[in-house]
C-alpha cells in the first residue's frame, strides 16, 4: 500500500510543480495553458506559457492538485470550473452538451516511474472532494477509452476505466474512444478529505 498526500496547487508549491514538469514543461512542453488560450498556445514560446500559468497559480484559486510521495511531487491534475477553460468549447471531444455549470478534470501529468501505481486514481478521488467542497453541481472529464498501453502524452486526459471506478458515467460519446463522463455531486457523499486543505490517499 502506498500513501500519497494531495495538496491544492498554491503559489508556495509552484517550485514543486516546476520540478515535476521539468525544465521545458510536461508533455510536449505543456504548462497547462492549452485549454485556457486555445490554439495560441502552440504559437508562443514555452516560457510564456510557463509564466502565464504561474500567474494563474499566484492569483488563485488553486487550478488543480498535486500528489506527493514524501516531499516529492509525483502527479498533477487540473480541476477547475469549466468556465475557466474556454478552450474546451473548441475541442472535438470536449464541447459542452448542456448549460450545467460543471467543473472539469482536463488533464493529468504523472511522474515517470509512478505511472500505473495509483497516482491518477488518488488524484481523481481528491478532485471529487475538492469540487464537492467548492459546491460544484457535477464534475466532468474527457478521458481516453483504450485497452492498450500508451505514452503519458497520449493519456493526458486520463483513462475512462479510472473514472468509471470512481463513479463517473458516460453522458456523451463524441467518438468511440473519447467519452465525455460526468459525476453528479449534488448528493452528499462520504469523503476522507472533505474540508481539509491537504488530503491523504492510500492506494494498493
Amino acid at each position: 500500500m502506498t500513501t500519497y498526500r494531495i495538496k491544492p496547487l498554491t503559489a508556495d508549491l509552484w517550485p514543486a510543480l516546476e520540478e515535476l514538469f521539468g525544465p521545458v514543461g510536461a508533455c510536449n512542453g505543456c504548462w497547462c495553458m492549452y485549454w485556457r488560450i486555445g490554439s495560441a498556445y502552440n504559437k508562443r514560446p514555452r516560457d510564456a506559457n510557463r509564466k502565464d500559468f504561474r500567474a494563474v497559480v499566484k492569483k488563485g484559486p488553486p487550478p488543480g492538485l498535486l500528489a506527493f510521495e514524501g516531499d516529492k511531487a509525483v502527479g498533477w491534475i487540473q480541476v477547475t470550473p469549466r468556465a475557466s477553460l474556454p478552450g474546451l468549447e473548441n475541442g472535438r471531444f470536449t464541447r459542452a452538451i448542456d448549460e450545467t455549470p460543471v467543473w472539469s478534470i482536463s488533464c493529468f501529468y504523472i511522474r515517470k516511474g509512478y505511472r500505473g501505481k495509483g497516482v491518477s486514481r488518488a488524484l481523481i478521488d481528491a478532485a471529487i472532494d475538492h469540487a464537492r467542497k467548492a459546491r460544484a453541481p457535477a464534475l466532468e472529464a474527457y478521458p481516453t477509452k483504450t485497452d492498450r498501453k500508451r505514452s503519458n502524452a497520449g493519456m493526458y486526459t486520463g483513462l475512462a476505466s479510472s473514472f468509471e471506478k470512481a463513479g463517473f458515467r458516460t453522458i456523451a460519446s463524441p467518438a468511440p474512444h473519447r467519452p465525455m463522463m460526468r459525476l453528479s455531486l449534488a448528493s452528499p457523499a462520504k469523503s476522507t478529505g472533505r474540508g481539509k486543505r491537504e488530503q491523504t490517499r492510500a492506494v494498493r
